[in-house]
């Protein structure tokens, strides 16, 4: 299973490394290095990362923050570490565009498909930031929704566990991993591995999606040159 264009969605806690907030400079140097690998194997890359090390929209809404005002909050905050990725990309030679579901002139260019796709095939990462643009819709549903705008073969989800269980692994040890799963299982057993609203767009236009650890250095190469890490649904 080798991909010519490829979704990466990372969560922004993962920046975190072992911080409490922010971002970790090792770890998205570590992340870096990773999908440079990928780019050496002229794998079209398309990434969509998180916010949650900044801000998350959902939880501002606790604290009494609008869920509306939360959410554009939650896209800046993607918009921050995106830049910061786009930063550890040139530190290591490759060349990449943040694009993004808000606009903010110097900083990033308004998200298309077209332009997405005019990029990516020009030999630039694409760093999608912003989320869909709108309030309500979480970075999970941006990533299935870009990666259908750009034609994406699959959407790699990188997370600190090495796949879908059963139940939390990190606080169940009798969890059992599954290594391939369909869209239907996923849903039937209740498995949380995106929200619905982007689990119904993967499922109604066959857009298969690879959990995977990224902490793990070298998975994300090895997935590129199609050896089985992780979960597969679809």
């Amino acid at each position: 299973m080798k991909f010519k264009r490829i979704l990466l969605k990372l969560s922004g806690e993962a920046l975190q490394g072992e911080q409490q907030y922010g971002i970790d400079p090792g770890r998205l140097l570590e992340y870096a290095e990773e999908i440079k690998a990928a780019v050496d194997a002229k794998i079209q890359i398309a990434i969509v990362i998180g916010g949650g090390n900044i801000f998350r929209g959902l939880q501002g809404t606790t604290g009494g923050t609008d869920r509306v005002q939360g959410d554009y909050m939650g896209m800046l905050a993607t918009v921050i570490n995106s830049m910061a990725l786009q930063d550890a990309f040139t530190r290591l030679g490759i060349r990449s565009k943040v694009l993004s579901g808000l606009a903010i002139d110097p900083v990033c260019e308004r998200m298309s498909g077209r332009r997405a796709v005019e990029s990516l095939d020009q030999g630039f990462v694409v760093i999608i930031a912003g989320g869909t643009g709108n309030p309500y819709f979480t970075t999970d549903s941006a990533s299935a929704l870009r990666a259908l705008e750009i034609n994406a073969e699959i959407i790699l989800k990188g997370t600190r566990v090495d796949g879908v269980y059963s139940a939390d692994p990190e606080k169940d040890p009798k969890a059992v991993k599954y290594e391939t799963l369909s869209f239907d299982e996923a849903y039937d057993k209740g498995l949380k591995i995106m929200d619905l609203t982007a689990f119904t767009l993967c499922r109604e236009n066959n857009l298969p999606v690879l959990v995977f650890n990224m902490n793990v250095k070298g998975n994300l190469s090895k997935i590129i040159k199609g050896e089985q890490i992780g979960t597969l649904v679809s």
